[in-house]
């Protein structure tokens, strides 16, 4: 479980994330929704252990993220803005991962790599930014973690490809209970694969539920009504 209490976060005179409170049961698929300047990046970073919170607390099952390697070894992260070693091909990459992630498999990464029509001796500086995405989910699924957090994960992917990733994601929270963060703008999508839902503006959690008890409402619809007259920045 993800536990998020009381969070907050300023950048000089910007409050980021004020007071936030969050809850990602095990074995779920959440999905993170807000305006642009929202929080939800911000609060992705902090999970990830990219950022210290000024306040609160941040734990995954019970554990501080922060300074914490071996809780970090079962978290996979994909970014928006992915990052890749200069120079490095995709199996290179595997190799420095499987270094450091005790659950790494590399049948998993070969057999996804495969499946995307990846050629995992190239270099991965040179793949278009969609073939970049595949490439970071092979390598963090291969890892086989219990946690992952993706933010903005399927922009700008083909529809074939994002049934497929969804297809691997959904058959690990199947299989292993993995459970899943999600920061979106898309709705339909959010609609489709989780079942959890979050709706943050100005650094608060203003709307959290389970989407099975949200009869006759669609995403959409609630984050029109939550977040209709707000106005955000860039996240």
């Amino acid at each position: 479980m993800i536990k998020v209490n009381n969070v907050t976060k300023k950048f000089g005179d910007t409050c980021a994330l004020d007071g936030l409170n969050m809850t990602v049961p095990k074995g779920s698929i959440y999905g993170l929704m807000g305006l642009n300047g929202a929080g939800k990046t911000t609060i992705i970073k902090h999970l990830a252990g990219f950022l210290q919170q000024d306040d609160g607390e941040l734990t995954i099952d019970g554990q501080y993220v922060m300074d914490n390697e071996d809780l970090k070894r079962r978290v996979a992260f994909i970014p928006d803005d992915l990052y890749f070693f200069r120079s490095y091909s995709m199996n290179e990459m595997a190799k420095y991962f499987k270094g450091i992630y005790p659950c790494w498999d590399q049948e998993r990464f070969d057999a996804m790599a495969k499946d995307f029509g990846l050629d995992t001796r190239a270099n991965i500086g040179k793949f278009s930014k969609g073939m970049k995405k595949q490439a970071a989910f092979c390598l963090a699924m291969a890892i086989r973690p219990d946690y992952l957090i993706l933010d903005e994960p399927v922009d700008g992917l083909d529809p074939i490809v994002r049934h497929k990733l969804w297809h691997y994601i959904m058959g690990d929270v199947a299989d292993r209970e993995m459970t899943v963060l999600i920061s979106s703008h898309n709705a339909k999508e959010m609609e489709d694969v989780c079942n959890y839902i979050g709706i943050m503006s100005k650094g608060k959690m203003v709307f959290e539920g389970d989407l099975l008890e949200m009869d006759d409402v669609s995403i959409e619809e609630l984050f029109i009504e939550k977040l209709g007259g707000n106005e955000g920045g860039e996240a």
